[in-house]
């Protein structure tokens, strides 16, 4: 497997609040994490940027190998785990009060992929050459959008399109979406925030990562296009691909 990650902070925020990480195990085992902060400079870079830390650190952690079932309970347990920690920096810190952070994780061996997530952050898989998102995402607009409220078209200019239903750090509790799908050689995962998905539809979204070009021009190009687009958020991109060589492209 190989995987490459980029962030931007785009053409209009003055901060950047997205984080992310690819990190490898010494099995070559893969987890890949993007997370998208909120509560403004300072409090929504260090509500994602605790989200990232705290799973590498489990992550760095662990010796054995992952099976599907321990994968959904080994990021349901992480994830959790930040929820608490970041909630519990932010009640203790009024100055960060009520930030949080949308989250997707994801175990990624040669079988299958775990994905895990919160909010609005989205996973896709390339799979026979069919292009598929693997998240629904925690967001008032997607409910109304499944309750035949919304069409998908309103849905895209709707004036509360940011609002979330579910964010890491902004309560006690909070539940996770987790899947796992199997996947073989040539096939190609994407992790992204919505700075991206806003600006970039699924069509080009798939026609850059089918292309033949190296991953790192593959992530490159996604933040390119949408920054062209407006780049009005933060962009973020992780981006890994099942092949016979492994490792992270710089």
């Amino acid at each position: 497997m190989q995987a490459v990650t980029l962030t931007d902070r785009g053409q209009v925020r003055a901060y950047n609040e997205d984080s992310t990480s690819a990190i490898q195990n010494n099995l070559g085992e893969y987890l890949v994490i993007v997370a998208d902060g909120m509560g403004g400079h300072k409090a929504g870079d260090i509500a994602s940027s605790m989200a990232v830390e705290c799973l590498q650190t489990n992550w760095k952690k662990e010796k054995a190998g992952f099976r599907p079932g321990r994968a959904e309970a080994w990021l349901l347990h992480t994830i959790k785990e930040a929820n608490a920690t970041i909630l519990s920096y932010s009640n203790d810190n009024t100055e960060y009060a009520g930030m949080g952070t949308t989250l997707v994780a994801a175990i990624c061996t040669e079988e299958f992929i775990t994905i895990a997530h919160v909010g609005d952050s989205r996973a896709y898989l390339i799979q026979d050459g069919e292009f598929n998102q693997k998240t629904s995402d925690h967001s008032l607009v997607n409910e109304l959008v499944k309750s035949g409220q919304l069409s998908e078209e309103e849905a895209e200019d709707h004036p509360r399109k940011h609002v979330l239903l579910r964010a890491l750090g902004t309560e006690e509790k909070v539940k996770v979406d987790i899947h796992t799908f199997e996947w073989t050689e040539g096939e190609v995962a994407l992790f992204c925030t919505d700075g991206l998905t806003n600006k970039l539809t699924d069509e080009t979204l798939k026609e850059i990562l089918s292309s033949g070009i190296s991953l790192k021009e593959k992530a490159t190009k996604l933040v390119l296009l949408a920054n062209e687009a407006g780049g009005e958020d933060n962009i973020t991109v992780a981006v890994i691909e099942h092949s016979m060589s492994s490792g992270s492209e710089s």
